[in-house]
């Protein structure tokens, strides 16, 4: 009967973990690591900014001081170039008080889009099925996610560039998703630059520790890159592949349509569909 118990309490224990796991995580990560300070000397400010990325980055500064605010307000955003840094100096400030923030998204709305041929985001000789299509009802229906493509991958199915480029985010450290909104933050993803379209490129869903590169890797169209999962807001295995350009404003950017070089307009690409490389 003892053995019996004790066999229960363990079963128990394992659900209690296993449902504990599958919570909201209470980590929270950023796709790549900026250095940014800033420092007082005297009544002196000193900002540094300094752009880690192979793309441009803009930088919204703000503060509530009444003295800062009207400095830092017309100066934003601040453009930084790719691997380019700067410093900000202020001065004849009195009562400062540790109250900068810092906003920052990718691209330079300025830079000309390019549109040049992209592959289906998936090894060669294989086949997949589309299971949310461009501006569909259940997560495709924003600016940022009006063109996405889901595609049938499988849990650890390999994903491949669909450009050449530049690693500019990384998140794969999440384990789990969710159908819930609430899970949505909990993504793995991997981001590459494309500087000579001017296009980004997300591959979202990805398993846990499913990236094969890191940011500042160099990327050639059909290199493998990571592995599809279900983390994120998902309850079904795929990849979410999205192509975004940046745009004015502190949204910084969004969605744009896509043609791949195997003949498929990206636009035209509805729930059902099956896709080959």
């Amino acid at each position: 009967m003892r053995g019996y118990l004790g066999l229960i309490l363990i079963i128990c224990f394992l659900i209690t973990v296993s449902c504990a796991e599958k919570g909201i995580p209470k980590e929270r990560y950023s796709q790549f690591s900026m250095k940014k300070s800033h420092t007082m000397n005297g009544d002196s400010l000193t900002i540094k900014l300094d752009n880690p990325l192979m793309c441009p980055i803009r930088i919204w500064l703000s503060s509530d001081h009444p003295t800062i605010k009207p400095m830092v307000d017309p100066l934003s955003p601040i453009l930084l170039e790719e691997k380019k840094d700067t410093t900000l100096v202020f001065s004849d400030l009195k009562g400062f008080k540790d109250d900068i923030s810092y906003h920052i998204v990718m691209g330079d709305p300025e830079k000309e889009i390019v549109q040049l041929p992209i592959e289906l985001p998936f090894p060669k000789n294989k086949t997949y099925k589309i299971i949310q299509g461009n501006n569909s009802n259940y997560t495709h229906n924003s600016d940022f996610s009006q063109y996405a493509i889901d595609f049938n991958l499988k849990v650890k199915d390999t994903v491949t560039s669909v450009s050449d480029g530049y690693v500019v985010g990384v998140i794969d450290q999440y384990r789990h998703g969710g159908k819930e909104e609430k899970w949505r933050p909990f993504g793995n993803f991997i981001t590459i630059y494309n500087p000579d379209s001017g296009l980004f490129f997300q591959y979202v869903h990805l398993t846990h520790q499913g990236s094969f590169v890191q940011v500042g890797d160099q990327i050639k169209i059909g290199q493998p890159i990571g592995l599809a999962g279900m983390t994120g807001q998902t309850d079904v295995a795929h990849l979410h592949f999205n192509s975004l350009i940046p745009i004015k404003g502190r949204d910084g950017i969004k969605s744009h349509p896509v043609e791949f070089k195997e003949g498929y307009n990206g636009q035209a690409l509805k729930k059902g569909d099956r896709v080959k490389k």
